[in-house]
């Protein structure tokens, strides 16, 4: 079983060494049931058909800061077999809860992933009351629900009912498949051909969305508006986007055809073709990046530095450090950070990002525990990558790890922030893979911003909104020109549509009064 924190620490893989049952998450050796008995002290009787579950005193955790940078510590064990042993990180009185096994394999594996589910959440889940009901007892009805089923699926619904108990939508289990595809959206890379699938809404024919440079289907000559036919031989009548794409990944250096209708599918006569592309390493930067050549109000000419930031994956900092640093090298004077739509990410990538911004000990966020424990987390001597100006462009869309760098930013002085007020979400997760290749999501902390605003279910207000009337209200259009490219961008740019946001308007005119304010008397 594997575990890291959603928006927090990268996936840090399992223990061999079980022997003294610590808080590190980890699987028994192969003589485990041996090792259960004489270690960890949890009977087991397969004859019986039953698996008991025991829960011991063991010492507090040291503090979820020290979760965050270190590696948050499940503290579970899991057991090939039907034997579980949970270490709480609070005192807890000794009990032991035994069940029958289902006779039917399928659902006797779903029982199994129910118990790892039950004990990751009586761990870690940030309410301790679990919505005010026995969470023992929960499982204990769950797993009596769940006995005379004869399918998984039915089997893993149980789960889902018994999660949504909880209170918390973000408390949830989802498949093998869709944990792949999350894991390829935070690990930022992918084993595949590097296209973008998805359905015509008329038709549900799968078109091609886009190519990424550099990849095999880019270099194939694969382009937007082409129709997927087949892949290795199958039509894909009936089939959608994702699990085109599960059959487009595999192994680096495997190959696989695909058949394709060329752009203008809707016409019979448009041309159909096959390409044999070999699988690679796919990276996916979620930073783009451009130069806004701009005129202030009094004719002096400055570059602006636009870069957007699509969601906190692995590569997050190191992808917008790289941005940053060709930005200074080209002498622009001043930033628009474009955070609207992020939906957020890895929080410990949001931590990285911070300090390309910020000086010195700052702190980045505010977490607050199981316990009500409220903790800081400070950046430790930190030296921003640039001192430059800044705004930070944020919406209804900007939620989680992009709330967190947005707070910390506006908290610390370093940035106003434009747009429209975030999603709201202050809540942090774990994300536990189980033994069948599922995943557990689970709410494990809140926090708050540096100047200790709530932020969960109450969003951040930016200082400046940006709607047409605002432009029209601060006059904007008489004061500055429209802001002038120094290169044409094309439709596919990510940024192309520059000159008709109005939150990029109104974040340079932002930027000029900060330029205009210096070495004004104070």
């Amino acid at each position: 079983m594997k575990a890291f924190y959603s928006n927090v620490v990268p996936n840090f893989g399992l223990r061999n060494d079980c022997s003294c049952c610590s808080l590190q998450p980890c699987l028994f050796p192969k003589n485990a049931k041996k090792t259960i008995r004489t270690v960890c002290g949890v009977k087991f009787n397969a004859e019986e058909e039953s698996a008991r579950i025991r829960s011991r005193t063991d010492e507090k955790h040291n503090g979820l800061i020290e979760n965050l940078t270190r590696g948050f510590r499940t503290g579970l064990c899991a057991v090939t077999g039907a034997a579980l042993l949970l270490n709480s990180p609070a005192l807890a009185e000794q009990f032991t809860v035994a069940f029958p096994a289902s006779r039917a394999p399928e659902v006797n594996t779903v029982q199994r992933t129910l118990i790892e589910a039950w004990g990751v959440v009586r761990e870690t889940f940030v309410d301790p009351t679990f919505n005010h009901q026995d969470w023992d007892l929960k499982l204990q009805e769950t797993m009596v629900e769940m006995f005379p089923l004869k399918t998984a699926d039915a089997a893993y619904k149980t789960i889902s009912s018994m999660l949504a108990t909880l209170g918390d939508p973000f408390t949830r289990l989802i498949s093998p498949m869709e944990y792949q595809t999350f894991r390829i959206g935070s690990d930022g890379s992918l084993q595949g051909v590097g296209v973008f699938i998805g359905a015509e809404p008329n038709s549900g024919h799968l078109i091609v969305l886009s190519s990424i440079d550099g990849s095999p289907a880019a270099r194939a000559g694969i382009h937007t508006g082409d129709e997927l036919v087949e892949i290795d031989g199958e039509p894909l009548i009936g089939m959608n986007g994702e699990q085109a794409a599960q059959k487009l990944r595999g192994r680096i250096g495997t190959s696989v055809t695909i058949k394709l209708r060329n752009a203008g599918y809707f016409d019979k006569a448009a041309q159909t073709r096959e390409v044999t592309l070999s699988r690679e390493s796919i990276l996916l930067s979620p930073v783009s990046s451009a130069i806004i050549p701009h005129k202030t109000p009094d004719g002096h000419l400055i570059k602006t530095g636009y870069v957007r930031l699509s969601a906190f994956s692995q590569n997050a900092a190191m992808d917008m450090e790289n941005a940053i640093n060709a930005l200074e090298n080209q002498d622009v004077e001043s930033y628009i950070l474009d955070l609207r739509n992020n939906p957020g990410g890895l929080v410990k990538v949001g931590l990285d990002v911070a300090q390309i911004w910020l000086d010195g000990n700052e702190t980045v966020v505010n977490t607050i525990d199981r316990d009500g424990n409220m903790s800081p987390i400070n950046i430790a001597n930190g030296h921003a990558l640039t001192r430059d100006p800044l705004v930070v462009l944020v919406n209804e869309g900007s939620a989680s790890a992009s709330e967190i760098l947005a707070g910390a930013l506006h908290d610390n002085g370093r940035a106003k922030l434009v747009g429209h007020k975030t999603f709201g979400k202050g809540k942090i997760q774990s994300v536990t893979e189980l033994h069948d290749g599922s995943a557990l999501f689970v709410t494990v902390a809140k926090y708050i911003s540096p100047a200790l605003h709530d932020i969960d279910q109450v969003g951040i207000s930016p200082d400046i909104q940006c709607t047409p009337e605002m432009l029209n209200q601060q006059k904007i259009d008489s004061t500055f020109e429209k802001p002038l490219r120094s290169s044409k961008l094309d439709d596919a740019d990510p940024v192309s549509p520059l000159e008709k946001d109005s939150c990029i308007l109104v974040a340079e005119h932002e930027l000029d009064l900060q330029e205009s304010s210096k070495g004004s008397p104070s």
